[in-house]
């Protein structure tokens, strides 16, 4: 089981994603502001972070920007409502691991979250 961020703007959006891999076992913190979520990950191990790319102060492409800066090996799943193919390409030119739609199927963000822990520890 694997140590996993959430950042959202949305709070109930956030919470929604920590019930879900909750139940698979994971241990997840949530934060609705940018620079808490970066100060915890400076300040402990997180090996999948869930980000969503449209936030209040930076791009969520900005926040894996900077998490690959603390931490290289994170694995980052971005979450867009509006998903368009340059999203797409610019998540993973920064490093991401994958990308979920919203609204959120629950099968599909328990399988990215296991597959990314797999590719972390693969």
């Amino acid at each position: 089981m694997g140590q996993v961020l959430v950042l959202d703007d949305v709070l109930d959006a956030a919470i929604m994603v920590k019930r879900i891999l909750e139940r698979k076992g994971h241990q997840v913190v949530v934060f609705t502001e940018e620079e808490e979520a970066l100060r915890y990950a400076r300040s402990q191990p997180v090996d999948v972070a869930i980000l969503d790319i449209r936030l209040k102060k930076m791009s969520g492409v900005a926040v894996l920007e900077e998490l690959k800066k603390i931490a290289p090996q994170i694995k980052v799943i971005m979450l867009t409502g509006y998903p368009t193919l340059e999203t797409a390409r610019q998540a993973k030119e920064w490093g991401a691991y994958d990308y979920c739609i919203k609204p959120i199927d629950k099968e599909e963000l328990e399988e990215k979250v296991a597959g990314a822990l797999g590719a972390k520890l693969g």
